[in-house]
């Protein structure tokens, strides 16, 4: 099954909205940048590559608004729109990334008219959007090698075709095994407090067939303790140059108990997630989100009205806790740094 989570046409950006999934199955239209602000604050779309293909488009519908104006007014207001963008969220380096693509553009071609440098950065959206996919599909193929047959694999939060623009990074590699005849079997960490694991990636999964069980995620140290899970494969949303990874809040647990009980440990990942210009995890800003998501499920309070809630969206896990590294250009291994640096273009 295809699942495509943005699409650009008609010069409106339509987004799976995932705050919706899997009850029903609803699409969230974009018309101009605040709306793209808003669908990335408000979660409708999630995912390192997903939102930087987001951003980026919407860089696009903010040229669309104010491509009627002069060159120097519609250069001033592009840069309003891009810094607006790039605090949608914190901790995603694959948002900026897609936006410097589109600044890029914008300053490649300032001596263009507002009209034509909308339609080359509609052009630029296009291209990430497509890379995306057959970026993802590579990811698949390499991480395929990693999967031993009849492996059972735990995965964390959802790091499908949702996350991405189709196809996957963390479940793009469970995808490639199963398609290729692995005899796999799949265990969901439920994700608290959004429960993307239950909401998204069972979703996912069950529209492919692909067998699983949904967990809650204080589960898995007692799967992994008594020997039924072969491998861990997780997303990122931003990694440093020495391998320290940050992923959805529960990975650095995850990686802990997979380290004391010799599991492999992996993340699948673009190169574009890769952070150059940070040496380590403790650089990385993590994004906290309100209390009403730990004290409340679907609106509901299941918590004291006095409570406070500590809620992280992300934590880092250190690279001494990670096996490997998936990527579009194949895998890296320890040493990180040396290996990571490689890859800089």
């Amino acid at each position: 099954m295809e699942i495509k989570t943005l699409e650009f046409k008609d010069e409106k950006l339509y987004l799976i909205d995932q705050r919706k999934l899997p009850n029903s199955f609803e699409i969230f239209v974009c018309e101009n940048y605040t709306d793209v602000d808003f669908a990335i604050k408000d979660m409708v779309v999630r995912g390192a590559p997903a939102i930087g293909a987001s951003g980026a488009y919407g860089v696009v519908l903010g040229a669309k608004e104010y491509k009627h104006l002069d060159k120097k007014d519609f250069l001033e207001k592009m840069k309003e729109v891009s810094n607006t963008l790039n605090k949608s969220r914190p901790t995603a380096v694959n948002l900026m990334w897609g936006i410097k693509r589109m600044e890029n553009i914008i300053e490649e071609n300032k001596e263009l008219s507002p009209v034509e440098i909308y339609e080359k950065l509609k052009e630029e959206g296009n291209n990430i959007a497509k890379e995306d996919v057959k970026i993802n599909k590579a990811m698949g193929e390499y991480g395929n090698t990693l999967v031993p047959e009849k492996a059972t694999i735990l995965t964390h939060c959802n790091a499908g075709a949702l996350a991405t623009v189709e196809y996957g990074t963390a479940l793009g590699v469970i995808r490639s095994a199963f398609y290729s005849g692995k005899d796999i079997f799949v265990y969901v960490d439920e994700t608290r407090p959004r429960l993307q694991g239950a909401k998204l990636t069972s979703w996912e999964l069950v529209k492919e067939n692909i067998p699983c069980k949904l967990i809650s995620d204080s589960v898995a140290a007692t799967l992994i303790r008594d020997g039924k899970i072969d491998l861990i494969v997780v997303g990122a949303d931003r990694i440093a140059t020495n391998g320290d990874t940050a992923n959805k809040i529960g990975t650095f647990m995850l990686s802990v108990v997979a380290k004391t009980y010799n599991i492999p440990f992996y993340i699948a990942a673009p190169i574009s997630t890769i952070d150059f210009n940070i040496e380590t995890g403790k650089e990385i800003v993590i994004e906290e989100r309100d209390d009403e998501e730990v004290t409340h499920i679907q609106g509901v309070r299941i918590a004291p009205e006095e409570i406070e809630a500590y809620n992280p969206a992300f934590d880092v896990t250190p690279n001494e806790n990670i096996t490997a590294i998936i990527t579009e250009k194949g895998i890296i291994n320890p040493p990180f740094k040396e290996n990571i640096l490689k890859l800089r273009s």
